[in-house]
C-alpha cells in the first residue's frame, strides 16, 4: 500500500509553526550572539543610536484606529510568543537577548502611547478637568520614569561566586569584628544571633563578637518604670555575653541611633572588617568564608548579602498565601541588587553585610544625616570611587514585622530616608558626587521609588471622578485609547516577566503600593520639603497575634478610597441610561474601577490581622532526626521544624511512648539532643507516617544547640531558589479570592494523645472497692483504662450512673494497680486523676487518666520501668 503524495493541511501547519518557532527560538538569537561578539563597545553604541533613530517613525507615525488595533493585537501576540520562547530557553545568554528585544519593543510602545497621550488626550476643558488631567498625566509620567529606570537597572544581572580561600594562608586573612547592635529587643532574640555569630567558621584568633547595647536605663527618670525594665535587660545581656564569650559594649548616649552605635564601636575595636548583623539576623556558619575573600581587592568597600525572613510578613500571613507568592523584598534582593551590582552600585542595607572599616571611616563612618543610613553610606563610598559587591546567597535568617502597623513603621522609615537622600544628595544632578552615569541612575531609581504613594492613589481616583462627577481627565477616552495603552501596559508586563517571574508576581506590586500609598505619599512629601523631619524608629519584632483584628488606623484612608470606587460602580447604570453616547468612556472607566476594586480589597485585607496558629515559626527544613524511645531507635526526616517542635516523616508505624529522646542533626556537624513529647501520629500511606512532636524541658544549652542546627548549620536555605513561577491570570484570580480566604475559619491542629499500646492487667480502686480493668494505652503522663466488669472484685458494689457522673464532674483521684503479671498487681501502685469517661457501645467503660504532677517525682521511675517491660 503506497503512501499518499499529499501532506495533510494540519501537518503542513505544524511544520510551518515549527519553522517559525525554530527561527525565533534558535536562529535569530544565535545570529545576534555571533554578530555582537565581533563588534566593540564603540560600534555597539553606534548600533544602539541607529536603533533609536529607526524607532522614531514607529513612535510618531499616525494611523487609523482600526490599524492601531491590529498593531496592538500583533504586538501582544508577538510578546506572548517571545515569552513562551524565553521560558523554554535554557541558555542565560539567549534569554538575555529575548529580554533586550522585549525591552526595546516595550520602550517603543510606551513612547508611542506617551506621544499619543500628549498629542490627543490632554483635557483642559474647564478647571476641574484640567486639574484632574494634570494629576493623572503626572502620575503616568512618574510610572513611565520608574519603568525606564528599572529597565536600566536590570539590563544585566550580575551573578557572583565566592573567592576560593584554600590557597590563601590564614595568617593573611583579615581580622573581623561582628557587631550586633540592639536597643530594646528581647534578650532571647539577641542570644540566638550571638550564638550563631560565635559559631561562624573563621580563623579563631581573628574573629570577635560584640553586642552593642544601646538600651540605656539612665536615659529615663528614676520613677519611670522603663528605667527598671532597661536595667534588668542590660544586666541580662551582660550575663549572656559573659556566659557565651562575646563582648558587651555600651556607650553614654544614644546619638544617631543605630548609626551612632556602630560609629562608636568603630573606634573601640581593632578589626579590619566588620560584619553588621541586626539583632534578629541569625547568620549561617559559612557567612565569613563566603564573603571575606572579596576584600582581597583593595577597592572593595563592602559585601552585601540578602535579607531573608523565616516568618511570614503581614502580606503572606494576612492574605494566606502559604508561601506561594514571593515575599515583598525578593524583587530587591533577587533582581534589583544584582542589576545594581553590574553597574557597581549595589546598596549597603545595614545588616548581613561585611564592610571595610577603614573605608567607612574615610566617609565619617555610617551616615547620620538620614534615617536610611545604610544606603546613604553606600552612596558616599561609591562617590569616592570604591567598589561594592552583592553576593546573592541567603546567609542570615531574620524576623519580618509581625503586624501590619509594624510593617508600616518600617516602610515609612525607608520611604522617609530615601526621600531625604534624594533631597540632600540629589544623586542624578549633584556635581559634587563622583559617581558614574550608571550609578546616578541606580541611586535616583532607588531614592525616587518611594514616591509611588500619591500616583498610586490617583490611578484609583481618576475613573471614580468620571463615574461619580463626570470629571474627565482623559479626552476621548475609549477604545482608541485602549488600542494605544494596552500594548504599552502588556509589553511592559511581558518584559518584566522575563526578569521578575520568580520574584514578583503580576499585580502584587500594586497591592504593596496600595497598602502603603497614604503613608508613603505623606512622609516622602514632608521629607522633600524638610529632610530634617523624622527620627529613627526601631521595628517591633517577635510580636504574637492571638485573634483577628483590623488595623483601622493604618487603613482608614484606603477605606475611603474603596468606598468611592464602590459608589462609582453603582453609578454605571445611570450613565448607560442617561448618556448612552458615552458608552466607550463608561466601559473603560468601569473596567478600570473593577480592577482597582480587586486590588484595593486585597490591600485592605493586609490590615486584617490573622491569628498565629503556632507559638513558633516553622522552617521547611528536611533534617535527619534520631528518635529513641522504649529501647528502640528510629531514623526519620523532619518535614518542618521550629524551636518548639517538629513534624517528622517515618517509614514505619511506631509504637512509641508519649515522650522520647530525639537528636536533630544539621547540614554539617551540628546536632541537638532534646526531649520530645509526641502529640500526634498520622499515617500517610503504607510507607510513610507523620509524627508531630513538641520539644519539652529545654535548658539553655539545648536551646543554643537547637539554634545552631536550625539557623547556623545550613548548607542552603530553601528560599534560595524560587519554587513557583508567575502566571498572570492565576495571580489575578488569587488576589480576587483574597476575601474568601481571609474570612475562612482558622482551624487549630488537633492533638491526640500518643501512648504506647499495651494490654496490661490492672485494678481500679474506687469508693473503697477494686474493679477489674485492662490498661490499653500507657505513657509517662497518663493512660487509658477499660473496665470490662462493673461489679467490684470482692463485694456486691456495682459501678452505676451516679458513679460515672461523679467521675466526669469531680475528676477525682483514684488508686491503680498495674503489672504485666496479674498475680503481682500489688507490686506497682499508682495514683491517677480521672480526666474523661466514655461509655462504649460494647458495654465497656473507658477512662482517660493522667498522673498528677505532685506525684511525678515519686511515680515517674516506676512508670518508665513498667513501660520497658509491658
Amino acid at each position: 500500500m503506497s503512501s499518499s503524495p499529499h501532506t495533510s493541511p494540519r501537518k503542513s501547519r505544524d511544520r510551518q509553526r515549527l519553522k517559525l518557532s525554530n527561527w525565533l527560538i534558535d536562529i535569530t538569537p544565535r545570529f545576534f550572539d555571533r554578530t555582537l561578539q565581533r563588534v566593540g563597545v564603540k560600534q555597539f553604541k553606534w548600533f544602539i543610536l541607529l536603533l533609536l533613530l529607526l524607532s522614531v517613525p514607529l513612535i510618531v507615525t499616525p494611523i487609523e484606529v482600526w490599524q492601531q488595533g491590529l498593531v496592538a493585537v500583533f504586538l501582544v501576540l508577538l510578546g506572548q510568543l517571545v515569552i513562551h520562547a524565553e521560558f523554554q530557553e535554557s541558555s542565560s545568554e539567549i534569554s538575555q537577548y529575548y529580554h533586550l528585544f522585549l525591552l526595546w519593543l516595550s520602550m517603543v510602545t510606551t513612547l508611542r502611547y506617551l506621544y499619543y497621550r500628549t498629542s490627543y488626550t490632554l483635557n483642559f476643558d474647564g478647571w476641574l478637568n484640567s486639574i484632574a488631567c494634570v494629576f493623572l498625566f503626572a502620575a503616568e509620567l512618574y510610572a513611565i520614569l520608574t519603568l525606564v529606570l528599572a529597565y536600566f537597572q536590570t539590563l544585566k544581572i550580575q551573578e557572583r561566586q565566592p573567592v576560593n580561600l584554600t590557597n590563601i594562608p590564614q595568617q593573611e586573612w583579615f581580622k573581623v569584628d561582628i557587631y550586633i547592635p540592639t536597643y530594646n529587643e528581647d534578650v532571647e532574640i539577641v542570644r540566638k544571633t550571638a550564638v550563631a555569630a560565635l559559631a561562624c567558621d573563621y580563623a579563631p584568633d581573628k574573629k570577635k563578637v560584640y553586642v552593642l547595647d544601646d538600651g540605656r536605663p539612665e536615659k529615663y527618670k528614676e520613677n519611670d518604670p522603663r528605667r527598671e525594665q532597661f536595667s534588668k535587660r542590660r544586666e541580662q545581656l551582660r550575663q549572656m555575653c559573659q556566659e557565651l564569650g562575646c563582648i558587651h559594649m555600651t556607650r553614654d548616649n544614644n546619638d544617631h541611633a543605630k548609626a551612632g552605635n556602630i560609629n562608636t564601636a568603630f573606634y573601640k575595636t581593632d578589626g579590619d572588617l566588620v560584619l553588621i548583623l541586626d539583632c534578629d539576623h541569625i547568620p549561617s556558619r559559612q557567612f565569613l568564608l563566603h564573603t571575606m575573600g572579596f576584600f582581597f581587592d583593595p577597592k572593595v568597600s563592602f559585601v552585601q548579602t540578602p535579607h531573608w525572613f523565616y516568618n511570614p510578613d503581614p502580606f503572606e500571613r494576612n492574605l494566606l498565601t502559604k508561601g506561594r507568592i514571593p515575599a515583598g523584598n525578593e524583587l530587591f534582593y533577587k533582581v534589583l541588587q544584582k542589576g545594581n551590582d553590574f553597574w557597581n552600585a549595589a546598596f549597603f542595607c545595614g545588616s548581613a553585610a561585611l564592610i571595610r572599616k577603614s573605608h567607612a571611616l574615610e566617609v565619617g563612618g555610617i551616615a547620620v544625616e538620614t534615617v536610611t543610613e545604610d544606603c546613604h553610606t553606600a552612596l558616599r563610598l561609591h562617590s569616592l570611587g570604591y567598589k561594592s559587591v552583592y553576593y546573592d546567597k541567603i546567609m542570615v535568617a531574620g524576623l519580618a514585622p509581625e503586624t501590619f502597623s509594624s510593617y508600616v513603621g518600617q516602610q515609612v522609615r525607608w520611604a522617609r530616608g530615601m526621600a531625604q537622600i534624594l533631597r540632600l544628595e540629589n544623586p542624578i544632578f549633584n556635581p559634587k558626587l563622583n559617581l558614574t552615569f550608571a550609578q546616578r541612575i541606580c541611586y535616583f531609581s532607588a531614592t525616587s521609588h518611594f514616591l509611588y504613594g500619591y500616583p498610586r492613589l490617583i490611578y484609583a481616583i481618576a475613573p471614580t471622578l468620571f463615574l461619580l462627577f463626570g470629571v474627565n481627565s482623559v479626552q476621548g477616552l475609549g477604545l482608541e485609547t485602549l488600542a494605544y495603552a494596552l500594548p504599552h501596559i502588556l509589553l511592559s508586563l511581558f518584559t518584566n516577566y522575563i526578569i521578575y517571574k520568580n520574584v514578583r508576581f503580576s499585580f502584587w506590586n500594586e497591592i504593596f503600593e496600595f497598602a502603603m500609598a497614604f503613608q508613603a505619599g505623606w512622609v516622602t512629601m514632608l521629607a522633600l520639603f524638610n529632610p530634617k523631619l523624622g527620627s529613627f524608629n526601631v521595628t517591633d519584632k517577635g510580636t504574637s497575634i492571638t485573634k483577628r483584628t483590623f488595623d483601622w488606623e493604618s487603613m482608614r484612608g484606603l477605606l475611603v478610597v474603596t468606598a468611592l470606587v464602590v459608589s462609582s460602580l453603582l453609578a454605571v447604570p445611570y450613565w448607560l441610561l442617561l448618556h448612552p453616547e458615552d458608552w466607550q468612556a463608561v466601559l473603560v472607566n468601569t473596567m478600570w474601577s473593577i480592577f482597582n476594586l480587586v486590588l484595593l480589597i486585597a490591600a485592605l485585607l493586609v490590615g486584617f490581622e490573622q491569628p498565629q496558629v503556632r507559638t513558633a515559626h516553622r522552617l521547611q527544613r528536611r533534617l535527619p532526626i534520631l528518635i529513641t524511645s522504649n529501647g528502640q531507635t528510629i531514623m526519620g526526616k523532619t518535614v518542618n521544624i521550629s524551636e518548639t517542635g517538629a513534624l517528622i516523616s517515618l517509614e514505619t508505624w511506631p509504637n512509641l511512648l508519649d515522650e522520647a529522646e530525639v537528636e536533630v542533626m544539621g547540614d554539617y556537624t551540628a546536632s541537638a539532643s532534646l526531649t520530645a513529647q509526641i502529640v500526634r501520629v498520622s499515617p500517610i500511606n503504607d510507607t510513610e507516617t507523620l509524627l508531630a512532636v513538641d520539644f519539652v524541658k529545654l535548658n539553655d544549652a539545648q536551646r543554643d544547640a537547637l539554634t545552631l542546627v536550625l539557623y547556623s548549620d545550613v548548607r542552603e536555605w530553601y528560599s534560595q531558589k524560587g519554587q513557583y513561577v508567575d502566571r498572570p491570570f492565576a495571580s489575578l484570580g488569587f488576589l480576587a479570592t483574597s476575601l474568601t480566604r481571609a474570612l475562612r475559619d482558622v482551624k487549630q491542629t488537633s492533638r491526640k494523645k500518643v501512648r504506647k499500646q499495651v494490654n496490661s492487667h490492672s485494678r481500679l480502686y474506687w469508693d473503697g472497692n477494686f474493679f477489674f480493668a485492662v490498661a490499653t494505652e500507657l505513657g509517662t503522663t497518663g493512660l487509658r483504662l477499660e473496665i470490662e466488669d462493673t461489679k467490684a472484685v470482692s463485694s456486691h458494689k456495682m459501678l452505676g450512673q451516679q458513679d460515672l457522673h461523679t467521675m466526669r464532674t469531680v475528676k477525682p483521684l483514684v488508686g491503680l494497680l498495674l503489672n504485666e503479671d496479674e498475680e503481682n498487681l500489688s507490686s506497682n501502685r499508682f495514683v491517677a486523676e480521672i480526666n474523661a469517661v466514655e461509655e462504649q457501645t460494647n458495654g465497656k467503660i473507658a477512662l482517660e487518666l493522667v498522673f498528677p504532677e505532685k506525684f511525678k517525682e515519686r511515680q515517674d521511675t516506676k512508670i518508665k520501668q513498667l513501660l520497658e517491660v509491658l
